[in-house]
């Protein structure tokens, strides 16, 4: 499957996604007080699994089972349940806020593995847009205090932050897997044996941390599995349209989903801080934008 290399077809779907994503995670930490984080990654696989079978449903295309590359699946299922369970657990322990802000360390991974892994050349640019949008991101964090909350944090909270940092480690090597698979697969493939493969490993610890969901929680958990499937689908889409390095950007609108979550929901208006990293966020994000398009200008021009 050819790659289509389309930043704004890319930017869009990476935007979509990320709104999603927020959704989830908001759902997720509600629930996180009666339901343990390995349950709560259990039927987020599980029950993304019938969008997709829907999609090949409605296509009429069961080829998406087919695959010649099982192996790169099983280690980006790997890979993929270890950002997760990082994620999930130290959404169990840290506000949303800071959670969001501590796992935006994945664009700086994505970005300096993307050179020797995918070959990529990442200009002066590309780098400067990527750190302008992490600047943001710690304008907001720190202005709101949200590596310390006004005293020093528990050893829990402290194990909290390292799992959300080591999460955007995790979550970079995925996205390039989920890159190389592109070549070839098609995103619902890739998605399909995700799910599949991380429901299985999920499954064999589930016994140990099962507890059983009231009706309004098991309603809740059917969701996040939902949410979760369309949106790992626009995703992979974003990252089958464009290079990974050139998206990071993008993925940092989750914190302004974040404060508008907060706004609406929880009457939480943003600080001055959070006005401040979030501009920075989003010249960051346009500027990527520019410079992409002005490249591919001068690609057909040539």
């Amino acid at each position: 499957m050819p790659l289509r290399h389309d930043i704004r077809r890319g930017a869009l779907l990476m935007l979509a996604a990320t709104a999603l994503f927020t959704v989830m995670s908001a759902i997720i930490k509600g629930v996180s007080d009666h339901i343990h984080f390995i349950e709560l990654m259990f039927f987020r696989s599980a029950f993304a699994l019938p969008v997709m079978f829907a999609i090949a449903a409605r296509r009429h295309d069961w080829s998406m089972l087919r695959t010649k590359r099982l192996n790169a699946h099983v280690v980006r299922a790997f890979t993929g349940t270890m950002a997760q369970g990082c994620s999930f657990f130290a959404l169990t322990v840290l506000p949303l806020a800071e959670q969001t802000s501590l796992s935006y360390t994945t664009p700086l991974f994505v970005t300096i593995l993307s050179i020797p892994v995918l070959g990529e050349k990442v200009g002066i640019h590309r780098w400067s847009a990527v750190l302008l949008g992490f600047v943001g991101i710690l304008v907001i964090a720190l202005g709101e205090g949200a590596f310390q909350g006004g005293a020093a944090p528990s050893t829990i909270a402290q194990i909290g932050m390292a799992a959300a940092v080591v999460q955007g480690l995790w979550s970079a090597v995925t996205t390039l897997l989920v890159r190389s698979l592109s070549a070839t697969e098609s995103s619902t493939t890739i998605v399909l044996w995700q799910s599949v493969l991380m429901t299985a490993f999920t499954l064999v610890a589930l016994p140990f941390f099962w507890t059983t969901p009231s009706l309004t929680e098991l309603l809740l958990l059917v969701l996040i599995g939902l949410i979760g499937g369309v949106a790992q689908i626009l995703l992979t889409e974003a990252y089958a349209s464009a290079q990974v390095s050139a998206l990071g950007p993008y993925s940092y609108t989750s914190i302004l989903w974040s404060v508008a979550i907060g706004w609406v929901v929880f009457s939480d208006a943003p600080s001055l801080s959070t006005i401040a990293g979030a501009a920075l966020i989003v010249v960051s994000g346009l500027y990527i934008l520019h410079r992409e398009l002005k490249r591919s200008k001068q690609r057909r021009s040539s």
